[in-house]
């Protein structure tokens, strides 16, 4: 049975959120971050297709490129009402107005520490330009959002005033930026509630991450009042960041039981789409979208999950709920269960005598600090049982490799795939990636590679070294393989074989 456990009682908390996404703005407010034209379409069509109400789509008047980047954006017939970002001013008004914006967003500093250093307004000064320029925005579209920068940073009687101004002047909805992340749970709820009791105009927040709080701040601010929050995917933006979508939808769905109209089960599919164009990889321990999200080492744990997910995990979140897979790990904490489960899903029977002798050489392997892939877990069960139990689907005959500081790097793969003998060639960015490249080249499947590594097992420049990689298939599943040699390119194409291996042997009873 589904277990809901609402946060707080407050009589504010509403069944449904709208979920405002500024991936395009934030990301590209991020340093190091610079999405290109097709990526940013790409990312739209994302936002619109997992349910995204409103996607902020750029700042019109920064550049003609970015205009009509925005015209672009609006030209693709999405089903996400799109934003324009405008200063307080009828300029950048005009600008939004002339893309054909469905919101304008305008907003201005109103904390004192803003006004002064940013704008030189006074706080009457900063109402009044609220005010007018509002209300020109009311005139060029049926939805404008009013932001006073740093709101959390201004006083309330100040910050009330000037909201009021924009409501009078035909503000549709009210955006509370953190724009510094200083606030606290308690601290935004409280600022939210008293709007809401001032104001008659829905609520809008957007938090920043500077002390980790922008999650929890925004659904403080939902229990407050507001009935929109804005977040960006994998919680990028200026800074620190900003509120993550897929923890800040997960938490309004699964543990206070609100609405959002999110398409969660493709939550890590955009995850993934935004960390790859972004160049920010997502950290394995990320909440909901993090490759060990829902991984289990410990015996006790493994135990657990195969008996009944909810003992620990969520229960109330589930993998398949935000396209993840549950994830079975090696280490020195691994218990008899996990990997009885890891050898029958690879379709490798052994018995108790043999599963025992696999599970200790996994934790001896692991106990000298080496990680362990379910590729060698394979190879240790294939070692134990003699080789009767483990097939190998790919089998690498040769490869030659032509590099040169003038030449492109060209590598040759064959290789025996299902006995069937196959020739591959493939140019790269160097010989590693041109043999990885002719490797999958080999086969039919679809793979991504996502991490590379490597590690020295000895010193000496004819040092061993060991290869680490991890590989994504079509469905968005993660494989972990390895391989080791005192040749890094053998090590790399090894690894690859041993991916596809394993791809391919966990799949055969598909």
């Amino acid at each position: 049975m589904r277990q809901v456990a609402f946060f707080g009682d407050s009589k504010r908390i509403r069944n449904n959120v709208t979920v405002f996404d500024t991936t395009l703005r934030d990301g590209e407010q991020t340093p190091g971050v610079s999405f290109t034209r097709d990526e940013k379409v790409t990312i739209a069509h994302q936002l619109s297709d997992i349910g995204v109400h409103a996607i902020e789509a750029g700042f019109p008047a920064s550049s003609a490129d970015e205009k009509g980047f925005v015209r672009e954006i609006i030209s693709e017939g999405l089903e996400s009402d799109i934003c324009g970002l405008a200063r307080a001013t009828r300029a950048d008004v005009e600008a939004c107005a002339d893309c054909g914006v469905d919101i304008i967003h305008v907003f201005i500093p109103t904390s004192e520490v803003q006004r002064v250093h940013t704008i030189r307004k006074t706080h009457e000064e900063v109402v009044d330009i609220t005010r007018s320029v509002v209300g020109f925005a009311r005139d060029h579209a049926d939805q404008v959002m009013f932001s006073a920068m740093d709101a959390t940073r201004t006083g309330m009687a100040e910050l009330t005033e000037v909201y009021r101004a924009a409501v009078d002047a035909g503000a549709t909805i009210l955006n509370v930026p953190d724009t510094v992340g200083v606030a606290s749970p308690s601290s935004m709820k409280k600022l939210v509630s008293g709007l809401a009791d001032a104001l008659a105009c829905p609520l809008d927040v957007h938090c920043h991450n500077d002390f980790g709080m922008a999650v929890a701040n925004t659904l403080s601010a939902v229990e407050g009042g507001a009935s929109q929050v804005q977040v960006t995917v994998n919680g990028i933006g200026e800074r620190a960041g900003n509120a993550d979508i897929a923890q800040t939808v997960m938490a309004l769905e699964s543990i206070c039981g609100i609405r959002t109209g999110i398409r969660t089960e493709r939550l890590v599919e955009t995850s993934r789409t935004v960390s790859r164009f972004s160049g920010i990889s997502v950290g394995p321990i990320q909440p909901v979208v993090g490759e060990n999200a829902f991984a289990h080492e410990s015996g006790i744990h493994a135990q657990g999950v195969l008996a009944d997910a909810s003992t620990f995990e969520p229960g109330i979140m589930t993998p398949e709920m935000v396209g993840h897979r549950r994830r079975l790990k090696l280490g020195k904490h691994v218990g008899r269960h996990a990997v009885a489960r890891m050898l029958t899903d690879a379709h490798i029977v052994v018995q108790e005598s043999e599963l025992d002798e696999i599970v200790a050489q996994v934790k001896e392997v692991s106990n000298r600090g080496r990680k362990v892939t379910e590729n060698d877990l394979y190879e240790i069960a294939d070692m134990v049982i003699g080789g009767a139990g483990v097939e190998k689907i790919i089998v690498l005959h040769d490869i030659a490799i032509i590099n040169g500081n003038h030449i492109m790097a060209t590598a040759t793969v064959r290789a025996s795939v299902n006995g069937k003998e196959t020739v591959c060639c493939r140019i790269g960015n160097g010989p590693v990636d041109a043999a990885m490249k002719a490797v999958v080249g080999i086969v039919p499947e679809k793979l991504v590679l996502k991490e590379f590594s490597v590690s020295a097992i000895s010193g000496g420049s004819d040092a061993i070294g060991h290869v680490s990689i991890a590989v994504e298939d079509a469905q968005g599943s993660i494989y972990d393989a390895g391989a080791s040699s005192d040749d890094i390119v053998l090590a790399s194409a090894e690894a690859m074989i041993n991916a596809l291996n394993l791809v391919y042997r966990l799949k055969k009873g598909e």
